[in-house]
Protein backbone atom coordinates (compact mmCIF):
# COMPACT_ATOMS: atom_id res chain seq x y z
CA UNK A 1 0.00 0.00 0.00
CA UNK A 2 1.87 3.48 -1.02
CA UNK A 3 1.94 5.88 1.48
CA UNK A 4 0.76 8.74 -0.05
CA UNK A 5 -1.22 12.04 1.15
CA UNK A 6 -4.65 9.99 1.04
CA UNK A 7 -3.13 7.62 3.66
CA UNK A 8 -1.40 10.12 5.54
CA UNK A 9 -4.83 11.56 6.32
CA UNK A 10 -5.97 8.32 7.31
CA UNK A 11 -4.11 7.26 9.75
CA UNK A 12 -3.47 10.69 10.90
CA UNK A 13 -7.40 11.11 11.97
CA UNK A 14 -7.11 7.19 13.38
CA UNK A 15 -4.36 8.36 15.50
CA UNK A 16 -5.76 11.40 17.04
CA UNK A 17 -9.07 9.57 17.49
CA UNK A 18 -7.69 7.01 19.84
CA UNK A 19 -5.89 9.72 21.53
CA UNK A 20 -9.03 11.57 22.42
CA UNK A 21 -10.22 8.51 23.83
CA UNK A 22 -7.40 8.18 25.88
CA UNK A 23 -7.33 11.96 27.35
CA UNK A 24 -10.96 13.46 27.11
CA UNK A 25 -9.93 16.16 28.99
CA UNK A 26 -7.70 17.08 26.95
CA UNK A 27 -8.82 16.36 23.37
CA UNK A 28 -8.60 20.00 21.75
CA UNK A 29 -5.21 19.62 22.63
CA UNK A 30 -5.23 16.76 20.25
CA UNK A 31 -6.42 18.79 16.77
CA UNK A 32 -5.21 19.49 13.68
CA UNK A 33 -1.39 18.23 14.30
CA UNK A 34 -0.18 18.84 10.54
CA UNK A 35 2.73 16.61 10.17
CA UNK A 36 3.20 16.14 6.49
CA UNK A 37 3.24 12.42 4.41
CA UNK A 38 6.78 10.79 4.37
CA UNK A 39 6.64 8.98 1.09
CA UNK A 40 5.90 5.65 -0.27
CA UNK A 41 6.08 2.85 2.36
CA UNK A 42 8.14 0.80 0.49
CA UNK A 43 11.48 3.46 1.24
CA UNK A 44 13.69 1.23 3.08
CA UNK A 45 14.17 4.58 5.63
CA UNK A 46 13.23 7.97 5.69
CA UNK A 47 15.89 10.34 4.35
CA UNK A 48 17.55 13.04 6.46
CA UNK A 49 15.41 16.15 4.14
CA UNK A 50 12.32 14.01 5.09
CA UNK A 51 13.06 13.59 8.97
CA UNK A 52 13.62 17.22 8.60
CA UNK A 53 11.17 18.34 6.87
CA UNK A 54 8.93 16.43 9.67
CA UNK A 55 10.69 17.66 12.40
CA UNK A 56 9.74 21.38 10.96
CA UNK A 57 6.68 20.43 10.57
CA UNK A 58 6.44 18.70 14.14
CA UNK A 59 7.81 21.97 15.89
CA UNK A 60 5.16 24.62 14.59
CA UNK A 61 2.44 22.17 15.56
CA UNK A 62 4.14 21.40 19.39
CA UNK A 63 5.04 25.67 19.23
CA UNK A 64 1.27 26.46 18.42
CA UNK A 65 -0.11 24.41 21.50
CA UNK A 66 2.87 25.13 23.95
CA UNK A 67 4.14 28.49 24.90
CA UNK A 68 7.99 28.06 24.60
CA UNK A 69 10.44 30.09 27.12
CA UNK A 70 11.12 33.64 25.67
CA UNK A 71 13.91 34.21 28.29
CA UNK A 72 17.15 34.84 26.18
CA UNK A 73 19.83 34.21 28.81
CA UNK A 74 18.38 30.52 29.27
CA UNK A 75 17.82 30.03 25.58
CA UNK A 76 21.58 31.04 24.83
CA UNK A 77 22.76 29.26 27.55
CA UNK A 78 20.78 25.88 26.61
CA UNK A 79 22.03 26.67 22.86
CA UNK A 80 25.73 27.17 23.47
CA UNK A 81 25.54 24.25 25.91
CA UNK A 82 23.85 21.65 22.97
CA UNK A 83 25.89 23.19 20.03
CA UNK A 84 28.99 22.12 22.29
CA UNK A 85 27.67 18.62 22.71
CA UNK A 86 26.45 18.36 19.18
CA UNK A 87 30.23 19.12 18.03
CA UNK A 88 31.40 16.26 19.62
CA UNK A 89 28.89 14.02 19.07
CA UNK A 90 28.24 11.70 15.98
CA UNK A 91 25.67 13.81 14.08
CA UNK A 92 26.80 14.32 10.67
CA UNK A 93 25.73 17.91 10.66
CA UNK A 94 24.43 20.28 13.20
CA UNK A 95 20.70 21.44 12.22
CA UNK A 96 19.79 21.31 15.62
CA UNK A 97 16.27 23.67 16.84
CA UNK A 98 15.94 23.88 20.35
CA UNK A 99 12.66 24.79 22.31
CA UNK A 100 12.50 25.51 25.80
CA UNK A 101 8.99 24.80 28.06
CA UNK A 102 8.49 26.52 30.93
CA UNK A 103 7.64 23.38 33.20
CA UNK A 104 8.92 22.82 36.58
CA UNK A 105 8.80 18.67 35.63
CA UNK A 106 12.01 16.65 34.88
CA UNK A 107 11.91 16.28 31.25
CA UNK A 108 13.69 16.62 27.98
CA UNK A 109 13.37 15.10 24.09
CA UNK A 110 14.43 14.87 20.60
CA UNK A 111 12.43 14.60 17.73
CA UNK A 112 13.36 13.68 14.29
CA UNK A 113 15.13 16.45 12.12
CA UNK A 114 16.83 17.71 14.74
CA UNK A 115 14.39 19.18 17.17
CA UNK A 116 15.58 19.25 20.91
CA UNK A 117 13.29 20.36 23.66
CA UNK A 118 14.22 21.12 26.89
CA UNK A 119 11.78 21.83 30.32
CA UNK A 120 13.18 24.47 32.70
CA UNK A 121 11.98 21.54 35.62
CA UNK A 122 15.48 20.22 34.63
CA UNK A 123 17.41 22.91 35.83
CA UNK A 124 15.68 21.96 39.25
CA UNK A 125 16.69 18.75 39.20
CA UNK A 126 20.10 18.70 37.78
CA UNK A 127 23.02 19.77 40.33
CA UNK A 128 25.93 20.40 37.84
CA UNK A 129 26.23 21.02 34.51
CA UNK A 130 27.45 17.43 33.91
CA UNK A 131 24.17 16.40 34.66
CA UNK A 132 22.22 18.11 32.47
CA UNK A 133 24.84 17.73 29.73
CA UNK A 134 23.95 14.06 30.23
CA UNK A 135 20.77 13.98 29.51
CA UNK A 136 21.32 16.51 26.41
CA UNK A 137 23.85 14.03 25.17
CA UNK A 138 21.77 11.03 25.69
CA UNK A 139 18.95 13.02 23.36
CA UNK A 140 21.88 13.96 20.57
CA UNK A 141 22.81 10.26 20.60
CA UNK A 142 18.97 9.26 19.59
CA UNK A 143 19.03 11.84 16.84
CA UNK A 144 22.69 11.06 15.70
CA UNK A 145 21.93 7.26 15.28
CA UNK A 146 18.58 8.01 14.03
CA UNK A 147 16.87 5.69 15.92
CA UNK A 148 13.15 7.04 14.51
CA UNK A 149 14.13 6.59 11.02
CA UNK A 150 15.43 3.13 11.88
CA UNK A 151 12.07 2.25 13.60
CA UNK A 152 9.88 3.06 10.99
CA UNK A 153 12.03 1.13 8.76
CA UNK A 154 10.90 -1.95 9.95
CA UNK A 155 7.22 -0.24 10.03
CA UNK A 156 6.97 2.42 7.65
CA UNK A 157 3.41 2.46 7.62
CA UNK A 158 3.03 3.88 11.18
CA UNK A 159 4.94 6.59 10.63
CA UNK A 160 2.34 9.75 10.78
CA UNK A 161 0.52 7.72 13.74
CA UNK A 162 3.71 7.63 15.66
CA UNK A 163 4.43 11.63 15.66
CA UNK A 164 0.73 12.37 16.56
CA UNK A 165 1.10 10.53 19.56
CA UNK A 166 4.57 11.59 20.32
CA UNK A 167 3.17 15.20 19.83
CA UNK A 168 0.27 14.50 22.20
CA UNK A 169 1.85 13.08 24.82
CA UNK A 170 4.72 15.76 25.07
CA UNK A 171 2.11 18.21 24.50
CA UNK A 172 0.38 17.29 27.45
CA UNK A 173 3.76 16.69 29.42
CA UNK A 174 4.31 20.78 28.76
CA UNK A 175 0.77 22.01 29.28
CA UNK A 176 -0.61 19.61 32.16
CA UNK A 177 0.46 18.80 35.79
CA UNK A 178 -0.89 16.50 38.78
CA UNK A 179 -2.43 13.15 37.76
CA UNK A 180 -4.52 14.14 34.80
CA UNK A 181 -0.51 14.74 32.63
CA UNK A 182 0.79 11.24 33.79
CA UNK A 183 -2.55 9.07 33.07
CA UNK A 184 -2.64 10.81 29.78
CA UNK A 185 1.11 10.15 28.83
CA UNK A 186 0.89 6.88 30.17
CA UNK A 187 -2.67 5.88 28.56
CA UNK A 188 -0.48 7.61 25.24
CA UNK A 189 2.60 5.73 26.37
CA UNK A 190 0.67 2.32 26.57
CA UNK A 191 -1.46 2.24 23.23
CA UNK A 192 2.32 3.26 21.44
CA UNK A 193 3.87 -0.12 22.29
CA UNK A 194 3.03 -1.85 18.92
CA UNK A 195 3.76 1.20 17.45
CA UNK A 196 7.17 1.88 18.59
CA UNK A 197 6.83 5.21 19.36
CA UNK A 198 9.22 4.38 22.80
CA UNK A 199 12.42 3.82 22.00
CA UNK A 200 13.42 0.37 22.22
CA UNK A 201 15.63 -1.32 25.04
CA UNK A 202 18.43 -1.83 22.71
CA UNK A 203 18.31 2.17 21.28
CA UNK A 204 18.34 3.42 25.35
CA UNK A 205 21.31 1.53 25.77
CA UNK A 206 23.06 2.81 22.66
CA UNK A 207 21.85 6.00 23.47
CA UNK A 208 23.73 5.92 26.90
CA UNK A 209 26.88 4.72 25.34
CA UNK A 210 26.93 7.37 22.48
CA UNK A 211 25.87 9.78 25.15
CA UNK A 212 28.55 9.07 27.27
CA UNK A 213 31.20 8.87 24.55
CA UNK A 214 29.91 12.40 23.53
CA UNK A 215 30.75 13.94 26.96
CA UNK A 216 33.81 12.32 27.39
CA UNK A 217 34.69 14.40 23.79
CA UNK A 218 33.46 17.51 25.22
CA UNK A 219 35.81 17.07 28.49
CA UNK A 220 32.90 16.60 30.47
CA UNK A 221 32.67 14.59 33.55
CA UNK A 222 31.01 10.79 32.04
CA UNK A 223 30.20 9.85 35.85
CA UNK A 224 27.61 12.79 35.56
CA UNK A 225 25.59 10.25 33.41
CA UNK A 226 24.64 7.85 36.26
CA UNK A 227 24.73 10.78 39.18
CA UNK A 228 21.37 11.82 37.19
CA UNK A 229 20.63 8.66 36.89
CA UNK A 230 20.50 8.50 40.59
CA UNK A 231 18.93 11.64 41.00
CA UNK A 232 15.66 10.64 38.95
CA UNK A 233 15.61 7.55 40.63
CA UNK A 234 15.79 9.61 44.12
CA UNK A 235 12.81 11.62 42.19
CA UNK A 236 10.12 8.84 42.09
CA UNK A 237 10.76 7.33 45.51
CA UNK A 238 9.62 10.79 47.00
CA UNK A 239 6.74 11.43 44.48
CA UNK A 240 3.67 9.06 43.33
CA UNK A 241 4.46 10.88 39.97
CA UNK A 242 7.65 9.56 37.99
CA UNK A 243 8.32 12.77 36.21
CA UNK A 244 8.05 12.81 32.37
CA UNK A 245 11.66 11.86 31.19
CA UNK A 246 11.02 8.40 33.03
CA UNK A 247 7.89 7.68 30.97
CA UNK A 248 10.15 7.49 27.94
CA UNK A 249 13.32 6.87 29.27
CA UNK A 250 12.74 4.42 32.34
CA UNK A 251 15.94 4.09 35.06
CA UNK A 252 16.49 1.10 36.59
CA UNK A 253 19.20 0.07 38.94
CA UNK A 254 20.85 -1.84 36.32
CA UNK A 255 21.12 1.01 34.12
CA UNK A 256 22.23 3.16 36.63
CA UNK A 257 25.16 0.17 37.14
CA UNK A 258 26.04 0.19 33.48
CA UNK A 259 26.27 4.10 33.34
CA UNK A 260 28.89 3.47 36.34
CA UNK A 261 30.95 0.46 34.69
CA UNK A 262 30.80 2.57 31.55
CA UNK A 263 32.31 5.76 33.65
CA UNK A 264 35.26 3.57 34.90
CA UNK A 265 36.32 2.93 31.73
CA UNK A 266 37.49 6.72 31.67
CA UNK A 267 39.71 9.08 34.24
CA UNK A 268 37.74 10.68 36.36
CA UNK A 269 37.10 14.60 35.68
CA UNK A 270 36.84 17.00 38.31
CA UNK A 271 35.16 19.03 36.14
CA UNK A 272 33.27 22.23 38.11
CA UNK A 273 30.13 23.50 36.87
CA UNK A 274 30.60 26.77 35.01
CA UNK A 275 28.94 29.72 36.90
CA UNK A 276 26.15 30.13 33.94
CA UNK A 277 24.95 27.27 35.12
CA UNK A 278 24.04 28.02 38.26
CA UNK A 279 22.87 31.50 37.12
CA UNK A 280 20.37 29.76 34.67
CA UNK A 281 19.28 27.65 37.49
CA UNK A 282 18.46 30.31 39.44
CA UNK A 283 16.46 31.59 36.70
CA UNK A 284 14.51 28.94 37.02
CA UNK A 285 14.07 28.55 40.49
CA UNK A 286 12.57 32.11 40.34
CA UNK A 287 10.43 30.83 37.58
CA UNK A 288 9.02 27.95 39.70
CA UNK A 289 8.59 29.94 43.11
CA UNK A 290 5.02 30.70 43.70
CA UNK A 291 5.39 34.37 44.43
CA UNK A 292 8.80 36.18 43.95
CA UNK A 293 8.50 36.86 47.57
CA UNK A 294 8.62 33.10 48.35
CA UNK A 295 11.72 33.33 46.38
CA UNK A 296 13.51 36.28 48.32
CA UNK A 297 13.20 34.45 51.25
CA UNK A 298 14.37 30.63 49.25
CA UNK A 299 17.50 32.90 47.98
CA UNK A 300 18.09 34.23 51.71
CA UNK A 301 18.25 31.04 53.32
CA UNK A 302 21.02 29.73 50.84
CA UNK A 303 22.83 32.46 51.53
CA UNK A 304 22.73 32.12 54.86
CA UNK A 305 23.62 27.98 54.55
CA UNK A 306 24.03 25.58 52.11
CA UNK A 307 24.22 26.52 48.28
CA UNK A 308 25.41 25.25 45.28
CA UNK A 309 26.62 28.37 44.59
CA UNK A 310 27.19 31.36 46.73
CA UNK A 311 27.01 34.06 43.53
CA UNK A 312 24.45 32.23 41.99
CA UNK A 313 22.17 32.32 45.38
CA UNK A 314 22.92 36.31 45.19
CA UNK A 315 22.34 36.72 41.64
CA UNK A 316 19.00 34.69 42.74
CA UNK A 317 18.16 36.68 45.52
CA UNK A 318 18.79 40.17 43.35
CA UNK A 319 16.45 39.10 40.12
CA UNK A 320 13.89 37.89 42.92
CA UNK A 321 13.88 40.93 44.75
CA UNK A 322 13.98 43.01 41.00
CA UNK A 323 10.64 41.04 40.42
CA UNK A 324 8.78 41.92 43.75
CA UNK A 325 9.71 45.82 43.53
CA UNK A 326 12.25 46.32 46.10
CA UNK A 327 14.87 47.69 43.69
CA UNK A 328 16.81 49.81 46.71
CA UNK A 329 17.50 46.02 48.39
CA UNK A 330 18.46 44.50 44.57
CA UNK A 331 20.88 47.36 43.95
CA UNK A 332 22.12 46.90 47.12
CA UNK A 333 22.70 43.18 46.52
CA UNK A 334 23.67 43.43 42.38
CA UNK A 335 26.70 46.21 43.57
CA UNK A 336 29.08 43.32 45.04
CA UNK A 337 28.57 41.02 41.58
CA UNK A 338 29.55 43.60 39.25
CA UNK A 339 32.51 44.63 40.91
CA UNK A 340 33.43 41.29 40.86
CA UNK A 341 32.08 40.81 37.31
CA UNK A 342 31.69 44.24 35.46
CA UNK A 343 30.88 42.51 32.20
CA UNK A 344 28.87 39.82 33.39
CA UNK A 345 25.42 39.90 31.27
CA UNK A 346 22.95 38.60 33.41
CA UNK A 347 24.25 41.13 36.29
CA UNK A 348 24.38 43.66 33.36
CA UNK A 349 20.48 43.04 32.69
CA UNK A 350 20.01 42.76 36.17
CA UNK A 351 20.99 46.09 37.37
CA UNK A 352 19.31 47.56 34.04
CA UNK A 353 16.23 46.16 35.32
CA UNK A 354 17.19 47.80 38.62
CA UNK A 355 17.27 51.10 37.29
CA UNK A 356 14.46 50.53 35.11
CA UNK A 357 12.38 49.19 37.80
CA UNK A 358 13.27 52.80 39.64
CA UNK A 359 11.94 54.70 36.52
CA UNK A 360 15.97 55.44 35.50
CA UNK A 361 15.48 55.05 31.79
CA UNK A 362 18.43 56.74 31.06
CA UNK A 363 20.74 55.04 33.26
CA UNK A 364 19.06 51.59 31.89
CA UNK A 365 19.22 52.86 28.33
CA UNK A 366 23.39 53.79 28.73
CA UNK A 367 24.17 50.72 30.77
CA UNK A 368 23.30 48.04 28.06
CA UNK A 369 24.57 50.50 25.40
CA UNK A 370 27.69 50.25 26.72
CA UNK A 371 27.52 46.49 27.04
CA UNK A 372 25.98 46.43 23.62
CA UNK A 373 29.44 48.30 22.35
CA UNK A 374 31.81 45.72 23.78
CA UNK A 375 29.58 42.69 22.23
CA UNK A 376 27.50 43.79 19.92
CA UNK A 377 25.05 41.32 18.95
CA UNK A 378 24.67 39.77 21.96
CA UNK A 379 21.59 38.32 21.85
CA UNK A 380 19.91 39.08 25.66
CA UNK A 381 21.22 42.29 25.67
CA UNK A 382 19.79 42.98 22.13
CA UNK A 383 16.14 41.58 23.29
CA UNK A 384 16.36 43.42 26.50
CA UNK A 385 17.83 46.84 25.25
CA UNK A 386 14.81 46.57 22.51
CA UNK A 387 12.50 45.62 25.53
CA UNK A 388 13.77 49.11 27.46
CA UNK A 389 13.61 51.34 24.42
CA UNK A 390 9.48 50.08 24.09
CA UNK A 391 9.05 51.12 27.72
CA UNK A 392 10.85 54.25 27.35
CA UNK A 393 8.68 55.26 23.85
CA UNK A 394 11.45 55.25 21.47
CA UNK A 395 10.00 53.05 19.41
CA UNK A 396 11.62 54.38 15.98
CA UNK A 397 14.80 53.23 17.48
CA UNK A 398 13.53 49.96 18.66
CA UNK A 399 12.45 48.91 15.30
CA UNK A 400 15.88 49.76 13.96
CA UNK A 401 17.37 47.31 16.73
CA UNK A 402 14.97 44.68 16.06
CA UNK A 403 15.21 44.90 12.68
CA UNK A 404 18.82 44.23 12.47
CA UNK A 405 18.50 41.51 15.18
CA UNK A 406 15.74 39.81 13.73
CA UNK A 407 18.44 38.93 10.35
CA UNK A 408 20.75 37.65 13.04
CA UNK A 409 17.60 35.62 14.59
CA UNK A 410 15.22 35.06 11.78
CA UNK A 411 13.56 31.73 13.28
CA UNK A 412 13.45 33.85 16.60
CA UNK A 413 9.69 34.08 17.49
CA UNK A 414 9.71 36.56 20.41
CA UNK A 415 11.81 38.57 18.19
CA UNK A 416 9.35 38.60 15.86
CA UNK A 417 6.95 38.98 17.98
CA UNK A 418 8.67 42.48 19.76
CA UNK A 419 9.24 43.63 16.39
CA UNK A 420 5.45 43.32 15.26
CA UNK A 421 4.33 45.69 19.27
CA UNK A 422 7.49 48.26 18.04
CA UNK A 423 6.09 48.37 14.61
CA UNK A 424 2.64 48.62 15.86
CA UNK A 425 3.96 51.51 18.44
CA UNK A 426 5.83 53.57 15.49
CA UNK A 427 2.42 53.50 13.42
CA UNK A 428 4.32 51.46 10.83
CA UNK A 429 1.16 49.20 10.24
CA UNK A 430 2.49 47.44 7.20
CA UNK A 431 5.97 46.46 9.76
CA UNK A 432 3.03 44.73 12.30
CA UNK A 433 1.01 42.74 9.38
CA UNK A 434 5.08 41.09 7.75
CA UNK A 435 6.55 40.80 11.89
CA UNK A 436 2.95 39.10 12.67
CA UNK A 437 3.08 36.45 10.04
CA UNK A 438 6.30 35.46 10.21
CA UNK A 439 5.64 35.35 14.04
CA UNK A 440 2.53 33.04 13.12
CA UNK A 441 4.61 30.66 10.63
CA UNK A 442 7.05 30.06 13.35
CA UNK A 443 3.96 29.28 15.80
CA UNK A 444 2.10 27.24 12.95
CA UNK A 445 -0.74 29.35 12.97
CA UNK A 446 -0.78 29.60 9.35
CA UNK A 447 -3.57 30.10 8.31
CA UNK A 448 -3.18 33.82 10.44
CA UNK A 449 0.17 34.32 8.73
CA UNK A 450 -1.65 34.11 5.24
CA UNK A 451 -4.45 36.68 6.49
CA UNK A 452 -1.71 38.90 7.82
CA UNK A 453 0.45 38.67 4.53
CA UNK A 454 -3.20 39.23 2.45
CA UNK A 455 -3.23 42.48 4.71
CA UNK A 456 0.12 43.56 4.50
CA UNK A 457 -0.43 43.21 0.19
CA UNK A 458 -3.38 45.36 0.35
CA UNK A 459 -1.20 48.26 1.68
CA UNK A 460 1.28 48.35 -1.20
CA UNK A 461 -0.11 47.63 -4.25
CA UNK A 462 1.35 50.48 -5.74
CA UNK A 463 4.74 49.50 -4.50
CA UNK A 464 6.31 46.79 -7.01
CA UNK A 465 8.97 45.93 -4.76
CA UNK A 466 7.19 45.15 -1.82
CA UNK A 467 4.21 43.94 -3.58
CA UNK A 468 6.58 41.06 -5.67
CA UNK A 469 7.98 40.38 -2.09
CA UNK A 470 4.69 39.73 -0.67
CA UNK A 471 3.12 37.49 -3.32
CA UNK A 472 6.38 35.66 -3.28
CA UNK A 473 6.14 35.23 0.52
CA UNK A 474 2.62 34.31 -0.04
CA UNK A 475 3.20 31.62 -2.33
CA UNK A 476 6.16 29.97 0.00
CA UNK A 477 3.43 30.08 2.55
CA UNK A 478 1.05 28.26 0.11
CA UNK A 479 3.27 25.80 -0.95
CA UNK A 480 3.92 25.17 2.86
CA UNK A 481 0.00 25.26 3.69
CA UNK A 482 -0.29 22.15 1.21
CA UNK A 483 2.27 20.03 2.15
CA UNK A 484 1.46 19.64 6.06
CA UNK A 485 -2.34 19.43 5.27
CA UNK A 486 -4.50 16.13 6.25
Amino acid sequence: MSFDLKHAKQFLQRALFAGALMFQPTVSQAQNYNLPSLGDSTSATISPQKEYELGQAWLRSFRSKVPANSDALTYVYLEQLLNRLARHSQLSENKLELVVVNNPSMNAFAVPGGVVGVHTGLFLHAESEGQLASVLSHELAHLSQRHFARSVAKQQQNTIPMMAAMLASLVIAATTGGDAGLAAITATQAAALDSQLRFSRQNEQEADRIGMQTMVAAEMDPHSVAEMFERMLRTTRYSRRPPEFLLTHPVTESRIADALNRAQKYPKRSTPSSLDFHLMRARATLLHTETPEQAVKRFRSELEGDTLSEEASRYGLVIALNKSHQYQQATEAIIPLLQQSPDKVAYVMARADTLAGQEDFTGALQLVEQHLQQQPGNHPLTVRYAELLMRNGNYPLCEEVLTAHIKRRPKDDYVWYLLAEAHGLAGNIYGVHTARAEYFILNGVLDKARQQLENALALVKDNYMKRTLLEERIRQLNALMEDTKL
